[in-house]
């Protein structure tokens, strides 16, 4: 028999050897987060803008109407009866609906061009588009002069792309779902089963077992990041501008305060139900308002700070400062700050209210 190892190392191996037994968790750590970034990175690829559909209600003008509307590049306009083209627009499947009345409007000078009449939802920020796209394509077919013709230059820079705002989003994601989900369930099921009761009875402290469940999860942090971040960048052409071992330290972090959360979920939990109740209770929001998907900068300026101050938006904040903008750790340090102050006082909090059974 080979002479046994620290408690520490020894907790460690063997939930090494859980995981690997576990081919959902690997699943969830390997092959989702790149078929996530596959799916989004396909829908919002580099291409050019959807046209905007526009409708033109039917009359003696109509057809004048919708001409000018059809050259521009921008406008997909299509002939509609009044009350289907009301009824597209209440349901979102037009933007805009453009309406010439018959006769000439009581404010109109004597022939001068009909007034066209333009219905739309000024909360959209897609109508207001439209709005002012259809206005200059009329213009322009009643003879309005343009002043100059303008120079364009397409901006199309790697670090810019929805993908690279992507790739360290869904890379944060992961870190919260499987240092959560993986740790805590792992706690949860092993007191469900009575290993926890068993030990109890062994001469270890309580917090070689916590930290042995973290240390574990991070030996999983390098293939987990090396593989989502080479996807994005064989497939994707996503970067890394920054260092490597800052990003590291940065996963590191992120990581650290997860575990951390997610042994604090399992601390007291009895059952799987019961933690992945509180769990989802942590997660939730920081899926929805961390800016995983889109900024967090469309929420309202007084909810900012509260938002900054979550884990997951911290983590997302950083790697996409390292990997898209090249930041240094100093450029970081106030989100690593955060992250650590998550993993320690998480940490603690579990050690003292883990029980055994």
């Amino acid at each position: 028999m080979r002479r046994p190892l620290p408690p520490l190392l020894e907790l460690t191996f063997a939930r090494l050897k859980e995981f690997l037994r576990e081919p959902e968790a690997l699943f969830w750590i390997f092959a989702f987060p790149i078929l996530l970034a596959f799916a989004l990175g396909l829908a919002f690829r580099e291409k050019a803008p959807d046209r905007i559909p526009v409708g033109v209600v039917e009359g003696a003008r109509a057809s004048s109407v919708l001409s000018a509307l059809e050259r521009s590049p921008v406008l997909r306009p299509r002939l509609l009866a009044p009350e289907a083209a009301r009824e597209a627009l209440r349901t979102g499947k037009l933007t805009l609906v453009v309406e010439v009345p018959e006769p000439l409007a009581s404010d109109d000078p004597p022939g001068s061009p009909p007034t066209p009449l333009y219905r739309f939802d000024p909360t959209r920020p897609d109508a207001r588009a439209a709005r002012l796209e259809v206005d200059d394509a009329l213009q322009r077919a009643a003879g309005r002069p343009d002043a100059f013709s303008a120079r364009t230059e397409e901006v199309r820079e790697k670090g810019a792309r929805y993908i690279d705002f992507l790739i360290p989003g869904l890379l944060g994601l992961n870190l919260m779902g499987t240092g959560m989900w993986g740790i805590g369930f792992a706690i949860v099921t092993a007191r469900t089963k009575k290993l926890l009761k068993r030990l109890a009875a062994t001469p270890m402290r309580r917090g070689d077992y916590l930290l042995a469940q973290v240390l574990a999860r991070l030996v999983f942090l390098v293939f987990e990041v090396a593989t989502l971040l080479g996807t994005g960048w064989l497939v994707f052409g996503v970067a890394v501008r920054g260092s490597a071992a800052l990003l590291a330290l940065v996963c590191l972090a992120g990581a650290a305060a997860f575990a951390g959360l997610g042994l604090l979920a399992a601390a007291r939990a009895r059952t799987v139900e019961g933690v992945s109740g509180l769990m989802n209770v942590v997660m939730l929001p920081m899926w929805l308002v961390s800016g995983t998907f889109f900024s967090y900068d469309r929420f309202p300026d007084a909810a900012k700070p509260l938002i900054r101050a979550l884990p997951l938006t911290a983590l997302n904040d950083a790697l996409r400062a390292v990997i898209n903008e090249g930041r240094t750790f100093s450029g970081v340090a106030p989100e690593v700050g955060v992250l650590v102050a998550w993993g320690v006082v998480s940490f603690a909090a579990a050690v003292r209210l883990f029980r055994w059974r």
